[in-house]
């Protein structure tokens, strides 16, 4: 089968298109036909050999998310059958034409979402849900801070928090994406370029949580502007992870700082992630109160090109590698 490999760790050059034998599902693993892969900042991650301690990838596929159909399954699947229409998250190997995955990482495609649309839900989605809902508990009419707005995590924590009835402020790089995250339901956007994020914030009352992909010199910032119990949960640290702050007051104002990396965490955690994402999630696409944001769909001939254009963060919203 086709698929995209990591030649070595470097920059997008090294994504090369060659032929890979097709997998074959284990007795718990359905084998998907590709039509749809999401691209990812961990794609990235692990295409410079920086991700979770991955290092040696030369010879990894890489790709987090994928949507398309069942194509087999192992024989211990049960919910499954070929033909299903299902998306499903992977630790690596959703740039190619056919991937092998754990059956219960499995979900169906939303009812009326295309197969672009639907492979830009399970990275993001896993994601925000256990980061900002599980490990930053925001509550409802709790205010949530994301930075990053108009990435595919940021759509994704926008929505999600609006939905189940938290204000959002965001953070983001330009008018126009100020623009588009307000009206996904963001209640300020504040471009970092022009506003201090941090003064912004505080007159607006401060946040709850915090979801922070930058790290570096935001820490500090996020930590004051948090209201007191606030949570700052990180996801990344695109400015790197050492930071200054003042413990004294993450003592006095009772401030948690916690955060988390997907791909290395168990397959039973997964499982239960997916089934608690298809409880609380699933039924907001139906109901229209998630909507896909796709920037861009790319052939996944061009992966290399859809890895600059991430880096770029040129983007509002998805980029989706189209397969088969």
């Amino acid at each position: 089968m086709n698929a995209i490999v990591i030649t070595a760790p470097g920059g997008p050059d090294v994504l090369r298109r060659q032929q890979v034998p097709t997998p074959e599902p284990a007795a718990h693993e359905v084998l998907i036909k590709v039509r749809a892969a999401g691209v990812n900042r961990p794609d990235v991650l692990l295409r410079q050999g920086k991700y979770g301690g991955s290092t040696d990838v030369a010879g990894l596929v890489p790709g987090l998310e994928v949507a398309g159909t069942v194509e087999k399954c192992g024989a211990a699947v049960s919910r499954w059958q070929p033909g299903d229409a299902v998306c499903a998250l992977l630790a690596a190997g959703g740039y190619a034409e056919y991937a092998a995955v754990d059956a219960r990482h499995c979900l169906p495609v939303p009812a009326g979402w295309t197969m672009t649309e639907a492979a830009s839900l399970p990275e993001t989605v896993f994601t925000v849900w256990h980061n900002v809902f599980q490990r930053g508990q925001l509550q409802s009419g709790e205010t949530l801070l994301v930075h990053g707005g108009g990435s595919g995590i940021g759509i994704t924590a926008i929505q999600l928090a609006h939905a189940l009835g938290s204000p959002v402020l965001t953070t983001v790089g330009s008018a126009e994406k100020a623009r588009a995250c307000e009206q996904l339901g963001a209640a300020r956007a504040i471009n970092y370029k022009t506003e201090d994020f941090e003064a912004v914030a505080r007159a607006a009352g401060g946040a709850d949580v915090v979801l922070d992909m930058i790290g570096g010199a935001y820490t500090a910032k996020n930590l004051r502007l948090l209201k007191d119990d606030g949570r700052l949960v990180f996801i990344n640290a695109m400015q790197g992870g050492p930071a200054e702050f003042n413990a004294l007051d993450v003592m006095r104002r009772r401030l948690t700082i916690s955060g988390s990396t997907l791909r290395p965490r168990s397959a039973e955690f997964k499982a239960a992630l997916a089934a608690e994402v298809e409880r609380h999630v699933w039924p907001l696409l139906a109901a229209g109160q998630f909507r896909p944001v796709i920037y861009r769909p790319f052939a996944l001939a061009d992966a290399a090109a859809a890895h600059q254009l991430l880096e770029s963060s040129a983007h509002t919203g998805k980029l989706v590698l189209e397969v088969n």
